[in-house]
């Protein structure tokens, strides 16, 4: 199976760019963070405080089913038997992602799903550290970025398609706040893979972001 990896900081449009790179090579998409984000929000429901709650994160899993199933195009999350994939892109679930992702066994749980479908499976997968611990092997690595003011920019304009009110204040400091819990955690941290390529799109739209991508893949896949 050919397995890409794309890493990236929080913002930098990992989700939506291998989306469709993934739809224009035909490849199964695996977004890893909506993982993350979906067991965040299913702990935010439950009123589980994160950090210092981790006997009831653990029997949170033994009851929790996740699965990503392809509709009319799309990846969506389904936890429990339920849609959640429009509910996990608030402020609060990205905080809480963060703090739940620095979890060991929370990395584990996943990690082993992670595995599994990328073993059957051609496939794109996003996320902080795939190229460097969840798939070492991938055929092509990618490192995905822009500065921490345009993805800021990028993630309001998202969140206030969706009616979802903030300011581009707040979601700076929530992107400044993940890059910083992202990079330094012990377990995992969000870097570069010293084969990886780096594709910076601070100066790019989304379709030239695509393009980009693209011509790293075929040029390693030939």
């Amino acid at each position: 199976m050919i397995n890409i990896a794309i890493d990236g900081p929080s913002g930098a449009g990992k989700s939506s760019i291998a989306k469709k790179v993934s739809e224009r090579l035909g490849f199964l998409y695996i977004d890893t963070g909506a993982m993350f984000r979906s067991l965040a929000y299913k702990a935010l429901t439950l009123g589980i405080d994160i950090p210092n709650e981790h006997s009831r994160l653990r029997e949170m899993l033994s009851q929790t089913h996740l699965t990503i199933e392809r509709i009319d195009g799309s990846q969506h999350m389904i936890l429990d038997g339920c849609d959640i994939t429009d509910k996990i892109r608030t402020p609060e679930v990205s905080k809480a992602a963060s703090d739940i992702a620095v979890i060991d066994f929370i990395r584990t749980w996943l990690l082993n799903l992670e595995r599994s479908l990328a073993k059957q499976n051609n496939c794109i997968m996003d996320g902080r550290d795939i190229g460097t611990h969840v798939l070492p092997d991938a055929k092509v690595k990618i490192f995905l970025t822009a500065s921490a003011e345009v993805r800021a920019e990028r993630r309001l304009k998202e969140l206030k398609e969706k009616g979802i009110e903030t300011t581009f204040s707040e979601v700076l400091a929530e992107m400044k706040y993940r890059d910083k819990q992202d990079s330094e955690r012990k377990i995992a941290p969000l870097k570069k893979a010293d084969d990886a390529h780096l594709a910076d799109t601070s100066d790019k739209n989304f379709e030239e972001s695509v393009e980009l991508i693209l011509d790293i893949i075929k040029t390693e896949i030939k």
